[in-house]
Order: C-alpha cells, then sequence, then structure tokens
C-alpha cells in the first residue's frame, strides 16, 4: 500500500538510490509506462468478488505494440474496488495475482483516497488542466489560498508515489514514459532516485503560454517546469504546445531554448522537445462501426432523423470542448437561415464527464438547458431540431459519425481532440468538418477543414452552412484528405516513435 506523508508547500521530495534498492533488488522491466488512469479497472459484484474490466484508448493501443514481456504499466487506483485489487496484489502487480490484464504486467498504486481526491481534483482537474486550457474566470478564480497549498502537499505526494514504483520496477537503464499533467513533477523525483534511467514525459494537453502560466504561484509553475525538465525527453502533440513550454522554462526558468533544434537546458541538463500528433486507429474504427449494435443504433437515428441533413458533435461534456457556443452558433443558424428549419438535425453526444466537480455539473445543466432552448424555439410535432443525449455510448457515437454531413469540433483549446480525426474515418458519404483553429488536430486538418474562432458564434453558424451546402464530391474528396491525415500516426506507431526517440 502507497501512502505517503505530505510535504512541505512547494518542496518536491527526494528518494536515495538506497531506499528503491531494497524495495526491490530484482526490478527487471526494460520499458514502463505510468499513467493516472491503467488499462483496467475494477468493480464489484454481488457476490463481493472483483470483476475487471478493460479500457481501450492510444496508450493500451500502444503499449500492445512493445515486444517486451517484462514491460510494466504503473497507473492509480482509482475506485474501492481498484484499491482492494491493489492491496490484494502482491506489490500492487495485478499480473502477480490471477487477474487477466491482456497479457500487461500492471502495478496499481493503492494512494490514500483522500491523498488522491485532493491531487487529482484539487491540483491535477481544477488547476493545471484550467491553466493548460485558459478556462479561469479570472475576476473570481483561481485563488490560491491555504486549502490550495494542502491539495499542492497531496500532488506532491501522489508524484511520489508514482516515482517510488517505477524507481522500484525498473532495470538498469530502463526507458520509462511518464503520461500527462497529472505526473509532471515524476521525472524529476524519479530522475533523483534512478539518473540510469532514461526518462520521457508526455503531455496529451496544450501547453499554456507564460502569460496564463504566471496565474500559478511562483514555486508552483517553477516546479511544474522543473519537474517535467527532468525527463530527457519531453513530448507534445504539436510543435505550438511544445514551443509554449520552451517559452515558458525560459521566462520563468532562464533556461536556454533552441527553437529550431527544439531542445532546453536548464541547470546543466538539456531536455529534447518532441512533436507526436497521436492519430486515430483505422483499422479498429472501420471495424467497430460496422458491427451489428453500432448497424441498430444508426437505423435508430435515421428513422429519428428521416431525409434531413444532420450536424454531429460527440464530446465530453467538458468545459474546454466548448458545447455551449455550439449550440449557440446552431440557433443562429436556424434564426438567421430559416431555409434550414425542418432540414437539419443536430446531434449531440456528450458523455458525462468529472461530474464531482461543481463547475462541471453547471455546466451540463446549462447544456441540457440551451438544448431544450432550441427544441421549444423551433421544434415542431415532425421535427427535432436538436437531439441530445447525455450518457456514454460508443456504439452509437460511431453510428452518429457514420451519418455526419457536418462535422462540428469547437474547442476552447485542445491538445489533440481525436473526434476530429475519428469522424472522416468512418463516414459513410463524406462529411464537412467545422474544426476549432485551437484544437491541435487543426495543425494536420486545417487545410480540409472549415476553420473557425470557437469564440465567435457568428462565423461557426456560417461555416456550419458552408458545410451544409458543400457539393457532394467536394467533402468526399476533402473527407478522404482528412481521413488520411488523420490516420499518419496510429496509437502504436505513436508510442513506439516515443520509446525509439527516447532510447
Amino acid at each position: 500500500m502507497t501512502r505517503l506523508p505530505p510535504r512541505a508547500p512547494g518542496n518536491q521530495p527526494t528518494m536515495g538510490p538506497d531506499t528503491t534498492e531494497r524495495s526491490n533488488p530484482t526490478g527487471a522491466a526494460a520499458v514502463l509506462v505510468a499513467s493516472n488512469r491503467g488499462p483496467v479497472s475494477f468493480g464489484t459484484a454481488d457476490d463481493g468478488t472483483l470483476t475487471l474490466r478493460r479500457g481501450g484508448g492510444g496508450l493500451v493501443s500502444g503499449l500492445s505494440a512493445i515486444a517486451d514481456p517484462d514491460a510494466v504499466w504503473v497507473c492509480a487506483a482509482l475506485s474501492d474496488a481498484d484499491r482492494r485489487a491493489a492491496r490484494e496484489a502482491p506489490d500492487g502487480r495485478l499480473d502477480r495475482a490471477g487477474h487477466d490484464v491482456g497479457g500487461q504486467a500492471v502495478r496499481m498504486l493503492d494512494i490514500d483516497p483522500e491523498t488522491f481526491a485532493r491531487a487529482y481534483n484539487g491540483v491535477a482537474n481544477s488547476t493545471l488542466w484550467f491553466v493548460h486550457h485558459l478556462l479561469w474566470n479570472t475576476p473570481t478564480a483561481p485563488a490560491f489560498d491555504a486549502a490550495f497549498r494542502t491539495e499542492w502537499e497531496a500532488y506532491t505526494a501522489y508524484n511520489a508515489a508514482f516515482a517510488e514504483a517505477l524507481a522500484a520496477e525498473a532495470a538498469p537503464g530502463a526507458a520509462v514514459l511518464v503520461q500527462d499533467y497529472h505526473l509532471s513533477l515524476v521525472p524529476a523525483l524519479l530522475r533523483a532516485a534512478r539518473p540510469d534511467l532514461r526518462i520521457g514525459h508526455f503531455s496529451h494537453t496544450p501547453w499554456a503560454p507564460p502569460e496564463y502560466l504566471r496565474l500559478l504561484p511562483d514555486d508552483i509553475s517553477e516546479a511544474v517546469l522543473t519537474g517535467v525538465l527532468g525527463a530527457d525527453r519531453a513530448g507534445f502533440l504539436t510543435r505550438r504546445w511544445a514551443l509554449a513550454f520552451a517559452d515558458c522554462c525560459e521566462r520563468f526558468l532562464g533556461a536556454t531554448v533552441d527553437r529550431e533544434a527544439l531542445t532546453v537546458t536548464h541547470a546543466g541538463r538539456t531536455t529534447a522537445l518532441g512533436v507526436h500528433g497521436l492519430g486515430a486507429d483505422a483499422d479498429f474504427l472501420r471495424e467497430r462501426a460496422h458491427r451489428p449494435d453500432v448497424d441498430e443504433r444508426l437505423a435508430t437515428l435515421r428513422e429519428a432523423v428521416g431525409e434531413r441533413r444532420t450536424v454531429v458533435r460527440v464530446d465530453r461534456t467538458e468545459l474546454s470542448k466548448n458545447i455551449v457556443r455550439g449550440f449557440l452558433a446552431y440557433r443562429h443558424l436556424l434564426r438567421t437561415r430559416p431555409e434550414w428549419r425542418d432540414q437539419v438535425v443536430h446531434i449531440a453526444f456528450a458523455y458525462p464527464s468529472r461530474t464531482d466537480l461543481a463547475e462541471y455539473r453547471a455546466y451540463t445543466d446549462q447544456v441540457r438547458a440551451l438544448a431544450a432552448e432550441i427544441v421549444a424555439e423551433f421544434g415542431t410535432p415532425d421535427w427535432t431540431p436538436l437531439i441530445l443525449h447525455v450518457d456514454d455510448d460508443f456504439p452509437r457515437s460511431l453510428a452518429a459519425y457514420r451519418m455526419a454531413d457536418v462535422a462540428l469540433v469547437n474547442p476552447i483549446r485542445d491538445g489533440m481532440n481525436l473526434v476530429a480525426k475519428e469522424v472522416p474515418v468512418v463516414s459513410d458519404r463524406g462529411c464537412a468538418l467545422v474544426l476549432s483553429r485551437e484544437a491541435g488536430a487543426h495543425a494536420e486538418l486545417g487545410e480540409d477543414a472549415l476553420s473557425v474562432n470557437p469564440y465567435d458564434v457568428v462565423a461557426t453558424a456560417d461555416a456550419l452552412h458552408a458545410g451544409l451546402t458543400m457539393p457532394a464530391g467536394e467533402r468526399a474528396d476533402r473527407t478522404k484528405r482528412l481521413a488520411a491525415a488523420a490516420t499518419a500516426l496510429p496509437p502504436q506507431r505513436w508510442f513506439l516513435d516515443q520509446l525509439n526517440a527516447l532510447r
């Protein structure tokens, strides 16, 4: 069980290599991955036994490409059932406890629930996520008070738990790939314990520009930057985010930056910056999109829509996804272009996100209320102008992808946005992509998308009209080019490229 005591605010804990060796002198993993969420999760059956569910996504797919049978994935226990599984497994190693984890070695950390909640909700999701996505309403937030300092202590302890576990599992000279903003302190902590390791960190989010990162307390922004710089290589989804990180290092740490070579030198060490634009898994998506459960949902949607055109969006109810302004743009389209009334349906599927945070619950309520207003204003007995579902149904989302005439992807800011890449891959007839210029995917897809300023509701409505009126041949040609760009770096190659570069 990993339960570390809190440490002084702003201080990074240190671990001596001797401590690591005592915890596991036979650590033999040559490749390790660390992420908050692992490849499996647990529930509890009616009879009290644990049930296991395998996850998906780019990391799960990417790790499957590693030929090394001793590769280890280190993750956190996210639920009571996860914590039970971690406690019952030898050193948290699920694969050694008889669990079917897909042939992978998984070490799940039983971090104290209160420490985890403060680190995950108080810092990772309410502070670092907000700063990188430029989400704060600055007249009232943030306010870094004593309560935040307690949360930061928890975040530091949480990162230390990961560093300790990685140090214990890693073979001499192993390659360690640390994932995302949850674990921004891990590279420096791990380097202090195991300087022999090759350490990489990958940011799946954007990176805040210096003008926004400076909203953080000085010691916190410095800790985050120096934490990532503990890596030999820091990876980003686009060159734009890599350069933003470099700008912050230069501004706040006085680091030396080479923007052509993409390197940052600080405190006698040089960290290389890498750019790896995660792509869609074309083979999986195309096969999955034509299974019977998707066909059933497609038939239901077609019955609801009829012969009308469709505008489709699939998002989490995440503040950065900009669902409300997307709805406002659709309402403006119907108000100013009456020819589209009874001729188009907006299909919006929103997966619940971070429902334990008040801001997210309020945002979801706002999404629901605005959708209801649009239906009340324009709906008729024979036409529902907007279909909203706030639940998780992946087959239904794939069905919507297939029938989309226009895909609306308008985030305020996004590290990549895989929906923008997935829709063109599975579209049946080709679709026009209305894409925010603030999405990381815009760097690869912007040439064939209809680009929009995510804050400009009127321009977004105009782009929806342009997409709906785009000639079928042009739409099909654009979709082919979008799909080719979207699948240029599929998850397995994305992962292996990082690993090979690190080695």
